[in-house]
């Protein structure tokens, strides 16, 4: 594809990573379902394995199919390169790897992933990895807690399940006075709807299985790097980037590679060495499903924003929390930020406490209740019981977390068919 016409994100999602094969003149992405790569000769080899050269060695480090959705998602994001790995968690998993030590520490939203405070707090803690929890509503906070330890600051483009909207640009501003990057979740909102990099994130993050894949049937994950993080000037926080790597003959990533060294490091060394790499099938459904990402994303958008505004009108209906709404606290950012759509995801609580949140659950028929968001069919789920119930209630409460707190992911079904199921479940739940 061209560089030299800027082209729109539906036009990119649907062209960049594959053209046709050049051996056969194929339109559609080949499943290269290998394990090894034929070498040329021995010289060609070594300098695969010096990183002398680009190609694949084996598919543990790269996949033909797998750096085709790489190159595309990495395009629409306005990076310099992405790793794709076997999901989210793992994507998480090896970016923190990438970059911290023993006695190191990341800033994180509260409002982030339960899974993603549960991978920090038991796994990465074991290792003297720590993290400093503040309220992502807040940007002072983050600064406040940031000092000579912190390697980086996490926060969620739309804050999983709270909906909040990260101050993004304000974030960036402190992370770039700490020497620090901003890594940014933005699995809610996909690139369609926010392109984090633009408004100063160094780092995105994405659980592929949710909105990117869109029909349930994969897990996965990715890390884009910007390229806008000058590592070489943070030697002594980012040794393993900025200082020269003894299992690769002495190279220094961020000398060797200027502004791709993260996306370089996490290829040659972190997913070789911890192997959360994705299968070429995955890759090959990842890549095909963008070519509707930005249809879809509409599509939920638009049926969310529908489904909010029915709620907020139900008088069985505490609170709801959605972006689009213009009761939603931070609505002024998701103008700014998401101006082609919130996405599919909210939250809301009904009447009735826990008792009439199990009703409602139980009284949905077309909505499917299950562990995970995203899909093309509406989904629902309650975080304090499910997803973030290995948090104490301190901590859910801390971070937004209600015990009636319901996380809808509207899908891009007839609106009225999901209206008619909420409805007919709410007065199953409220009824006396």
């Amino acid at each position: 594809m061209s560089d030299k016409k800027k082209y729109g994100l539906a036009t990119q999602a649907l062209h960049c990573g594959w053209k046709f094969d050049p051996a056969t003149g194929a339109a559609a992405l080949p499943i290269y379902a290998t394990s090894a790569y034929q070498f040329k000769n021995s010289e060609h080899a070594v300098k695969l394995f010096n990183l002398e050269e680009g190609g694949h060695i084996y598919s543990r480090l790269s996949n033909p199919t797998v750096s085709a959705f790489e190159e595309a998602l990495a395009a629409l994001e306005g990076g310099v390169g992405c790793l794709a790995t076997s999901s989210g968690q793992a994507a998480f998993t090896h970016l923190i790897t990438a970059l911290c030590s023993s006695g190191d520490n990341l800033v994180v939203s509260r409002q982030v992933y339960g899974g993603t405070l549960t991978l920090l707090q038991n796994i990465f803690s074991r290792f003297g990895i720590t993290t400093k929890f503040v309220d992502g509503n807040h940007p002072c906070q983050f600064e406040q807690a940031i000092d000579e330890n912190t390697r980086g600051i996490i926060t969620e483009t739309i804050g999983n399940p709270v909906m909040n909207v990260a101050p993004l640009e304000t974030l960036s501003k402190i992370a770039e006075r700490a020497g620090v990057p901003l890594i940014v979740d933005s699995t809610f909102a996909t690139p369609i709807l926010c392109r984090p990099i633009e408004w100063g994130a160094h780092i995105v993050v994405h659980s592929t299985t949710k909105y990117i894949s869109g029909n349930g049937n994969l897990l996965g994950g990715a890390v884009v790097d910007s390229g806008n993080f000058d590592w070489s000037q943070y030697p002594e926080k980012f040794p393993t980037l900025a200082k020269p790597d003894n299992s690769y003959h002495g190279i220094t990533f961020a000398e060797h590679f200027g502004k791709a060294a993260l996306y370089a490091k996490l290829h040659a060394s972190i997913i070789r060495d911890m192997g959360g790499c994705p299968s070429a099938f995955d890759g090959f459904l990842l890549h095909t499903s963008l070519a509707t990402l930005s249809l879809r994303m509409k599509k939920h958008s638009e049926n969310a924003l529908e489904i909010a505004k029915y709620l907020e009108t139900n008088p069985s209906v505490e609170w709801v929390s959605y972006p689009g709404l213009a009761s939603h606290p931070q609505h002024d950012l998701a103008k700014q930020y998401l101006k082609d759509g919130c996405g599919g995801m909210m939250a809301f609580s009904i009447k009735g406490g826990l008792e009439a949140g199990r009703k409602f659950l139980d009284g949905l028929d077309l909505i499917g209740h299950m562990a995970n968001l995203g899909d093309s069919r509406t989904l629902i789920i309650h975080p304090a019981s499910t997803t973030h119930s290995q948090l104490s209630k301190d901590q859910r409460e801390a971070a937004g977390i209600t015990d009636g707190l319901l996380r809808l992911s509207v899908g891009i079904e007839n609106i009225e068919d999901i209206l008619e199921d909420i409805i007919t479940a709410l007065n199953k739940a409220t009824q006396k």
